[in-house]
Order: C-alpha cells, then structure tokens, then sequence
C-alpha cells in the first residue's frame, strides 16, 4: 500500500461527497417539476412525449396502479429486446455478421438488461450487432436505471408525505428521469469518453496486420455512448467481453477514474434528494454516511489483501502484491478500489478480473452484493434498498426503548416491518439456493473452472452477482449453458421484481399515514448512533445469513493461501 493509493482513494470519497448535495438538489427540482437550467430546451419535448403516451402529467397513481404499469413497461421491454436480439442475423447494422443468438442465452440476456443486471454470458464484440447493442441493450440501459430512480422516488414520497393514495405518476417519473437526467450527462460523459480514446462508429470491424505479418480483426462500433450510460446507470454489461478491463471501453487512468465516479454518483445524490423531499437533509447525510462507513471498510481490507499478495508470491520473493488478473495501467489500488465500487453500487462493470484476486480481496465484493448492495447500490435501487434496513433498524430501536419506532414523522409497525423483512430475503434465497443446487447438480457442476473453495466461491459468486442485480463475474465458471442462463435468469428476476414489490407496498402504507411530531422520547435518526445502530444492523443480518457459506468458499481458501495452498 502506498501514500499515493490512499491519496486516489480519499480524492475519490471527496469529490462523491461534495457532488451529492449539488446533483440531489438539481435531482430534487427535476422530479418536483420546478424549472431547471434545461427546461427551454427540455420543457417542450417532455410535454410532446406526454401527448404521444396519452400520460395526464398532473394525475397520480396508486402504489399498485404505479407497480402494474413499471411491471407492464418491462414486458414490453422484453417482448422488443428478444425479438430484436433472435433476428439480429436479417436486421441493418450489422457488419460482422452476427448470427441469431440461441433462445436460452437471448432469454437471459433480456431478462439481464430489462432488472438492471447486465449479466453476459456471452462476448459483445463476437455475438451483438451494432443494432442490438444501439437500439436494444443502451435503450434498456437507460429505461431500467430510470425505474430504479422512480421507484425510490415513490418510496420517498412515502415517507414525505401524509395522508395520501398515491405515491406518484411512473410514466412522468422515468419521463423526467431519462430526458433531464440521464441524457444530458451521458452526452457530455460520451464527448468526453471518445475524448480519451474510445471509439464511436458506425464502421465496420478493422482488419489490421501485425507486425509479425498476421491477420489481426479489431473490433469497433458504438462503443462510448454505452459506456456512457453502463456506468451512470449502474449497468455495467460492456460492449466488448473484457468490459472496462479493455483499452477500447477504458483506455486510460482519467477514463477509469471518472468512471468511478459516475457509477457513484447518483446513487449518492439520491440520499440528498430522500433528505429534501422528507425535509431534512440531514436524514440524508446519515443514510450516506452509513454507506460510506461500509464502503471504506471494504476498500481498505480489498485494497490491503491485493497489495499484500499470497504467501505463494511471497515464497517466490514478489513483494509488490497481487498484479494477477490486473491491468497494468491501472495498478492494484484502481482496480482494488474498482472492485469495491462496482460491486457496492449495483454496476458490474470490472476493470480487472475478480477470480484472479486473493481469497479476501475477492470476498470484499462478495459482501457487498450480499448485503443487497445497499452500499450506494444501484441508481434508485440501493436508496429503496438501505430504506428497507432503516424500517428494521428503528423497529429495533423500539424495542430497545419499548414505543412504536417512528421515522421522519412516520410510525413504522408491523405491516412496514414485515413487509421489509420478506424484501430483505428474497436475496439471500435466490443467492444461497440457486448455489446449493448448483454444486450438486451434475451439469451445473461440470461448468465450474477450479476445484475445492474457489470453485465454490465462483458460484456463489455468479448467483450472487445476478440476484443482486450486479453484473460483475467471478469468472472460471463456464456460464453459458441451459442451467445457468435459466436459473440465472430466474434469480435476476426474483431479485429485481420480488424486491420491489413489497417495497412499494411500504410506500403506499406510509404516504397514508399522517405525521407525528417528533417528542422527547423519539429516536433521533441523524446522529452517530443512529447511523452505527443501522450498519450493526446490515451486518449482522448478512453476517448471520452468509457467514456459513463465506466459511466455505473465500475464508477456506485463504487459510489454504496461509499454509501454502492453492485452487
């Protein structure tokens, strides 16, 4: 570890926090409908688009009528998308000639993009048109990251308000979402992204010759326009296989290092919006704040056991850590603090390959997607998300104190409670039972690259990563095979939708409710004890839930690594 490192890793967690306040506050506006600095350009062609949809603009929805109608526009999704990807081979813009993608891949793959997964078991550059990666992946990019805004919008909107049916209106959300938010960013993130080097063409693949005198094909197309929105959106699926470990969709440590940023930085902004609309933004910072603590505490234990390496490298006399799987011009500290990133925002994007990481170094990841990747999470996704675990955490602390919990003027009882808990396990159930059958499972068993605990830990970590709506993979493990794109689709799934639903169900509970003011006797919820009270909370329920099965992949492994052993 170096003062260099640590000096990147505290620039990064600088300009997150002093960005939030600015991006929440124009994020807040935004979704109020009061005017903003892109209203003359904007204004006129978010009412066309109302008029086109025959959307009422003023006219709210209830809980379920706003849950029907983001179900009913993912069908939809789907429907297009799968139809799209299985006559790439007779549609425009093609020039490498992909072929028809197999019906079991192609439902995977739809089903990855339309929850904000991006999970590939496939290779971009060798199986998507330009066409599919346009019009079908990118455009699934944006809408599946503004539903993860409105519907974290609808839950604050719970909490903000009183004695209300309705939580919002979900066409005017993601309408706002994608034209005032997501589009303007990515233009100007795309300028600057070919700026740097990656290309952005129509033409086709470039054949070159090496200087041995070899054929070589160079594979281009639109590639920074779904960079742009894959790591804002917290999507993660790349355009090409190697994702953002290639010099085409990350050529350099500017590139990286504002990618990070911005797959944080609206799922950080979204805390400050929860503390404007609710009135206090100081429920943000603490919301935040709880965040932060797990993601350093990753960082530094991720970033630690790659710069310390193995006892393996140590015995060879390599003392400068763990460079396997790693691009050199990134170095371990940009591809540790990558990891951490991608894995605790809801992105999958990677940087460096996280099979090749030490058994520690690797588990960090692991633990973020476990904890419902609630450490910023996904746009949208990681606020509703670490909202579920303040509903817990203050239920607690009532029990502690013997009085209904409250929340921002909301008492939380036992329909909210219960309603938290079955959104809470759902992961654990798709992430642990889908592995269980995997590693008994002969066929599912035959996919698995290594032997002993990192086998174990590759599909842990696939299943993982797919009920969680990360992205990112393990790698090792051979994916694509009718078991692992149904199942993998399922979890992807049950993740997204099951998760959703009672948390919107939370919503319409609590927009219900009138307002209670704040008595001596109520639990502040701003201050350090509220804010370690809710990350004791998120790991003990993870520590209780995964523990078992992080004893037997990544900490066998690393007491193997300990006595000279390796998978």
């Amino acid at each position: 570890m170096t003062l260099i490192g640590w000096a990147q890793i505290f620039l990064f967690c600088i300009i997150i926090v002093a960005l939030t306040p600015v991006i929440g506050g124009y994020m807040t506006r935004v979704f109020a409908g009061e005017r903003t600095f892109l209203s003359p350009i904007l204004r006129p062609v978010e009412i066309g688009l109302y008029r086109l949809g025959g959307v009422e603009e003023k006219h709210e929805q209830h809980w379920l009528t706003y849950t029907v109608a983001m179900i009913l526009f993912h069908v939809g999704g789907f429907i297009f998308l799968y139809a799209l990807i299985r006559l790439q081979s007779v549609l425009p813009f093609n020039p490498a000639g992909q072929s028809a993608v197999a019906p079991d891949l192609t439902f995977n793959t739809v089903i990855s993009f339309i929850t904000n997964t991006n999970w590939q078991n496939y290779g971009g550059e060798s199986t998507m048109s330009y066409l599919v990666q346009m019009l079908g992946l990118t455009h699934q990019n944006f809408l599946s990251a503004a539903t993860g805004i409105a519907l974290a919008l609808a839950l604050i909107r719970g909490f903000s308000r009183t004695s209300m049916q309705t939580v919002g209106n979900f066409w005017v959300d993601i309408t706002r979402c994608t034209l005032y938010v997501l589009l303007p960013i990515c233009v100007l993130f795309t300028l600057f992204l070919v700026w740097q080097g990656i290309p952005q063409t129509l033409g086709p693949y470039i054949e070159a010759t090496t200087l041995e005198g070899a054929k070589q094909t160079i594979a281009v197309g639109p590639v920074a326009s779904q960079v742009a929105i894959k790591m804002l959106g917290t999507n993660g699926g790349g355009f090409f296989n190697a994702n953002a470990a290639h010099p085409f969709e990350n050529p350099t440590a500017l590139s990286n290092f504002i990618q990070m940023l911005s797959i944080f930085v609206i799922g950080a902004a979204m805390t400050n919006v929860f503390g404007r609309m609710v009135g206090n933004q100081r429920q943000g910072w603490a919301i935040l704040a709880a965040m932060g603590i797990l993601f350093i505490a990753g960082v530094v234990v991720c970033y630690w056991a790659e710069a310390n390496g193995t006892t393996l490298l140590h015995s060879l006399g390599l003392t400068g850590g763990n460079m396997e799987g790693k691009e050199v011009r990134f170095g371990i500290v940009a591809s540790a603090l990558f990891a951490v990133v991608t894995t605790a925002a809801s992105c999958g994007a990677v940087n460096a390959m996280h099979d090749s990481f030490t058994a520690l170094g690797g588990m960090i990841p692991l633990i973020n997607m476990e904890l419902g990747e609630i450490v910023v999470g996904g746009v949208g996704a990681g606020l509703y998300g670490m909202l579920l675990f303040v509903i817990v955490t203050v239920f607690v602390a009532g029990l502690m104190v013997g009085r209904t919990p409250e929340y921002v003027g909301k008492k939380i009882e036992a329909r909210e409670v219960k309603m938290a808990m079955l959104a809470i396990l759902i992961l654990p159930l798709m992430m642990l039972g889908w592995t269980a059958i995997a590693v008994v499972y002969e066929p599912a068993v035959a996919s698995i690259g290594n032997a002993g605990p990192h086998g174990f830990s590759e599909v842990l970590y696939a299943f993982t990563s797919q009920a969680a709506n990360n992205g990112s993979a393990f790698a090792g493990l051979t994916g694509n095979t009718p078991f692992y794109n149904l199942a993998g689709a399922v979890a992807m799934f049950i993740g997204r939708f099951w998760m959703i639903v009672p948390a919107m169900a939370i919503a319409g509970s609590l927009a219900a409710k009138k307002t209670v003011a704040a008595s001596n006797g109520t639990f502040p919820t701003t201050g350090g004890l509220f804010v370690g009270l809710l990350v004791g909370v998120i790991l003990i329920v993870g520590g209780l839930t995964f523990f078992p099965a992080l004893a037997l992949g990544p900490l066998a492994e690393h007491l193997a690594m300990l006595a000279g052993g390796s998978f």
